[in-house]
């Protein structure tokens, strides 16, 4: 039996923006951390592109202000340096359907996707030439893949898409659905500890235990080599949520309306620069 992991790993690399990262150079937030970096996340998702013009499109169709969106995006970028800024929104499926994306896609250096509605961009782009072409060059080059709030979750697979504050104490009340799929066995969350979404989070690995985690703060970023080899960018708080130590939960009790109850998840917290890797539990698979 050949035990050995033959699925490529990517050369490709993700910038997974936990929302709200600056935009500005001034902080959003009225407690200032000491370690705040003006347009950190944004001028290291330039830099990981080792480009000194690179060409970057800004996908904005997870909003529903998408212009306004990139106007954001293409002012910071800007301020950084950057000259070659490309913009993508689609408000049907028919739109993001059309080839000529991928040719787009094929000169990009960098592609980042906004903020908005995670639903959308799967809806949108599962199955596409575009998100084919993406995931390609994922794998065989060395394009970079930045996504912020929304933009972050898809990228994983599960997808969280609903399952409020209010209602993520009850059982099965996270609905969870597949991602744009950088990510297998990850699940993603993002504003985590401005929103309180641990517990949501929580039951998402308790569904399946094998499943890994990564809640991640704003103006804070994972910065993700190799498929699996994690290391924190910004100024915030990462929190890893591993369910493999589960004992016990009562996850099955879906409908009941009953609050969730797990026994003996392991949770780590990382800072910048700290580095996780994502345990493989299952075997190698596409």
């Amino acid at each position: 039996m050949k035990e050995e992991n033959s699925c490529p790993q990517p050369n490709g690399v993700l910038l997974i923006v936990g929302g709200h990262e600056d935009k500005t150079g001034a902080p959003e937030k009225k407690v200032q951390k000491a370690n705040y970096k003006p347009l950190e996340v944004l001028k290291t998702f330039l830099e990981l592109t080792g480009k000194d013009k690179p060409v970057i499109e800004v996908i904005t169709s997870a909003s529903s202000e998408g212009q306004e969106s990139f106007a954001d995006y293409e002012k910071a970028f800007r301020e950084l340096g950057l000259a070659n800024i490309g913009h993508i929104h689609h408000n049907n499926r028919g739109e993001a359907k059309d080839s000529g994306l991928a040719d787009r896609i094929r000169e990009a250096d960098g592609v980042f996707f906004s903020g908005g509605d995670q639903l959308k961009l799967t809806s949108l782009y599962g199955g596409t030439p575009m998100l084919y072409t993406l995931k390609q060059r994922y794998i065989y080059d060395k394009v970079v893949i930045g996504g912020t709030s929304a933009g972050a979750m898809a990228m994983s697979t599960p997808m969280i898409f609903a399952g409020n504050a209010e209602a993520q104490q009850l059982v099965g009340e996270i609905k969870i659905t597949t991602g744009l799929e950088f990510l297998k066995e990850v699940c993603i969350d993002t504003h985590f500890v401005d929103r309180g979404r641990f517990i949501r989070m929580a039951q998402v690995v308790a569904t399946n235990p094998t499943c890994i985690g990564l809640g991640i703060e704003e103006d804070t970023a994972l910065l993700v080599r190799q498929g699996d080899e994690l290391e924190v960018v910004g100024s915030g708080t990462v929190v890893i949520i591993e369910g493999f130590g589960i004992s016990d939960s009562n996850i099955l009790d879906f409908g009941t309306g009953k609050t969730i109850s797990i026994q003996d998840l392991n949770v780590k917290l990382l800072g910048r620069g700290d580095r996780y890797m994502i345990p493989r539990v299952n075997p190698p698979h596409l």
